[in-house]
């Protein structure tokens, strides 16, 4: 026999869960308690987005490929705050005291994620091994962490507005996300626009662990004070107090350890290090004899024991023929703008570079200067800081005998769209009748697929290519920071708009040079042999690198 349902005792709900706290016994007006409820909500909610954009900002400086990183990122996140709103379900009836050690812990995390992941990259970055993708399961440990304390946020909030003046769900939910959209809002604008710039990525997140922790203390310890006993009060208060010191710590030493980690990573010989508002830059060598080398966002740009190999097959193939004038996009360190000088009959020589910075260390530095020849003191080079894509949209069409694109690497997010088929279809229009242009497609033998790629795409474009590699001395000018393995060799693409260039050196009899015409003509039948065929081109919108 079925027995009848039993109606549950007094207090105690059907659904066997235990019965919410009373309203909350508060030192000010419920009305001023609910502002400051949704004021701690828009704090938590700016601190939350700076982590995220920390998190994206400093693994696509350390690994690359923005897109990527955003990716991994954001979806690790969204997916760990659902599960953190879950798990948070357990903790409503203790919501004061459980936001209060929720707020210290992601204060914590989210505080010290950017230099722990700055100090793995940089002293662990090169054990290879099974440590080969450490860098990588850290960000992916830290979003997940980080997402899940913040998804545990809302509903702990949801519960102590509610406890504060009881409303239909509905208007709680609406007020409550709309205090935290406004402000993701802020704090995705003042990442970088204000922290960044003004307190670089490792500062900029101690500082927001530090709102993040106050924020959470000033709502628990001073707004829901009498929900918490006197113990939790203490340990609460003492977590709090070591929190902020581990923070402050960690703040006084910032510019110690990053100098410690940049040396780690680029050696001892570190001489310049400078952040522009466009990148780092970092110099090292160039005195006493040693090499000087220039990194980019920690990777390496030029290597100065090879670098005129590199430059002098760039753009020699490209100066035979007529070369009055030329476009250099790119190449702000002026080595580009060396080699092409060198060339009699060259009377005008733009540079489009797009970080001043850059432009200003190779004309000051004098190291680079001597390097680069004091290309920039030359009357007959002109500078233009400005974006490659948008200056070639309003530049005159038929006006260059050369353009050398002397850019990024490919594979490269950012990078992307300065090799599609629209960007050479802009090159092509700046090209005078007979003018040719020369581009650096990658490393052939590491990524043979991109470098065809880029071969497909300025066909595709209504370019005759003309691909060519050669070997160099050390890491290709793409992959890694510091202590690059990258592959051993550069791949360019000549190409001009009538027919299929000729691959010549236009060389002055007996001046030097490390390239010949016979390692010219070899290296691009070696390139060829590695052709891959059926590749699609690189668009705008369907980027195929």
């Amino acid at each position: 026999m079925i027995e009848p349902h039993a109606p549950a005792p007094p207090g105690v709900r059907p659904d066997r869960s235990p019965p919410s706290p009373g309203p909350a016994r508060l030192p000010v007006r419920p009305a001023t308690g609910r502002f400051l409820v949704l004021a701690c909500v828009f704090v938590c909610a700016a601190c939350g987005l700076v982590y995220e954009l920390e998190l994206v900002a400093l693994a696509s400086y350390l690994m690359g490929d923005s897109v990527t990183q955003a990716s991994v990122v954001l979806s690790v996140m969204v997916f760990a705050m659902g599960v953190g709103s879950l798990a948070a379900k357990r903790l409503r009836r203790f919501a004061a005291a459980g936001f209060g050690a929720l707020e210290t812990t992601l204060a914590l995390v989210g505080g010290c994620s950017a230099m722990s992941l700055y100090a793995v990259f940089a002293w662990t970055g090169d054990w290879g091994g099974l440590w080969v993708h450490g860098p990588r399961v850290l960000l992916v440990a830290f979003s997940l962490a980080i997402g899940v304390l913040i998804g545990a946020e809302v509903p702990l909030l949801m519960e102590l507005i509610q406890r504060i003046r009881r409303q239909d769900a509905g208007g709680a939910v609406a007020d409550l996300f709309a205090a935290d959209y406004v402000g993701a809002l802020v704090g995705g604008l003042a990442f970088p626009f204000l922290l960044l710039p003004s307190l670089g990525q490792l500062t900029s997140s101690l500082l927001t662990g530090g709102v993040n922790v106050l924020a959470g203390a000033a709502l628990v310890l001073g707004l829901f004070r009498r929900d918490l006993g006197c113990r939790a009060r203490c340990l609460l208060l003492v977590a709090n107090i070591t929190v902020l010191g581990v923070l402050g710590s960690a703040a006084v030493l910032v510019d110690d350890f990053e100098q410690a980690a940049r040396q780690a990573v680029y050696g001892d010989d570190v001489r310049v290090a400078v952040r522009t508002g466009v990148q780092e830059i970092v110099l090292t060598g160039g005195t006493d004899g040693r090499p000087l080398d220039l990194y980019l966002d920690g990777r390496l740009r030029f290597a100065g024991h090879d670098e005129r190999r590199y430059h002098e097959a760039l753009a020699g193939p490209a100066m035979s023929g007529p070369h009055a004038r030329v476009l250099i996009l790119g190449g702000g360190d002026g080595l580009a703008a060396r080699e092409t000088l060198d060339h009699p009959g060259v009377r005008r020589v733009d540079v489009v570079a797009l970080d001043p910075g850059l432009v200003r260390l190779a004309r000051t530095d004098p190291a680079l200067s001597r390097l680069n020849d004091h290309a920039y003191g030359d009357p007959r080079v002109h500078v233009a800081t400005q974006e490659a894509f948008q200056w070639l949209r309003g530049a005159r069409p038929a006006t260059y005998d050369v353009v050398v694109a002397d850019l990024p690497d490919p594979g490269m997010a950012a990078s992307t769209k300065l090799y599609s088929e629209e960007f050479y279809g802009l090159a092509r229009r700046a090209l005078a009748p007979g003018g040719r242009l020369v581009v650096y497609a990658g490393p052939v033998a590491g990524r043979p697929r991109a470098f065809w790629t880029v071969e497909a795409t300025m066909r595709a474009a209504g370019l005759h290519t003309a691909p060519y590699r050669v070997d160099g001395g050390s890491a290709a000018l793409t992959e890694g920071a510091g202590r690059s393995r990258a592959p051993r060799d550069w791949g360019f693409v000549l190409a001009t708009a009538e027919t299929r260039p000729p691959l010549r050196l236009d060389r002055q009899e007996g001046s030097p040079g490390t390239l010949t015409q016979a390692e010219l003509t070899a290296d691009a039948r070696a390139a060829e042999a590695t052709r891959v065929t059926g590749l699609r081109p690189s668009t705008l919108v369907h980027p195929r690198y």
